[in-house]
């Protein structure tokens, strides 16, 4: 991957990543690969019901990049469902090794999510912060300087503009 980050920057984990990078990832086979030509604009950790079916269990970590950015190789298949929030969801995994890779909303089709452990570099997946808290387990355990939403926040606080 392309990365160059300054000191003191603040897009990513107090980092910016300049306009000219190339994110990369792609699936446990490698039978889907992705490349991202743009910053992220958000990256929040999910506990709504469907993320926890897809996360074994846990929460998700999802990275929100403009969706026209994002270049795929490899063949997806799609599994629509309707989230907690009423959006319809669009869930794209590897029909070879069924690892999650993005998710989208019918409510805002400009936006993708990359599932961030697909990511080839982890550290772009840093959370800035935890949604669908009352819908997570009694035992799950949030980080204490994200902020946190009991359900889903508004579209300005996910990119960032409280």
């Amino acid at each position: 991957m392309d990365r160059r980050i300054e000191p003191g920057d603040d897009a990513v984990g107090g980092e910016s990543l300049e306009s000219t990078m190339t994110i990369s990832g792609g699936c446990l086979c490698g039978a889907v690969r992705y490349e991202i030509e743009a910053e992220p604009i958000t990256t929040r950790v999910c506990w709504c019901k469907l993320c926890q079916k897809i996360g074994a269990g846990s929460g998700t970590v999802n990275v929100a990049f403009p969706s026209d950015k994002i270049k795929v190789t490899g063949e997806l298949r799609d599994y629509q469902c309707i989230a907690d929030s009423g959006n319809k969801m669009h869930r794209q995994f590897c029909p070879q090794c069924g690892t999650p890779v993005f998710t989208g909303s019918e409510a805002r089709p400009h936006i993708l999510a990359v599932r961030a452990g697909t990511l080839d570099d982890a550290e772009i997946g840093k959370p800035a912060i935890t949604i669908w808290t009352s819908a997570a387990p009694s035992w799950a355990v949030f980080d204490p300087d994200l902020p946190q939403d009991e359900r889903q926040p508004s579209a300005a606080v996910l990119a960032g503009n409280k």
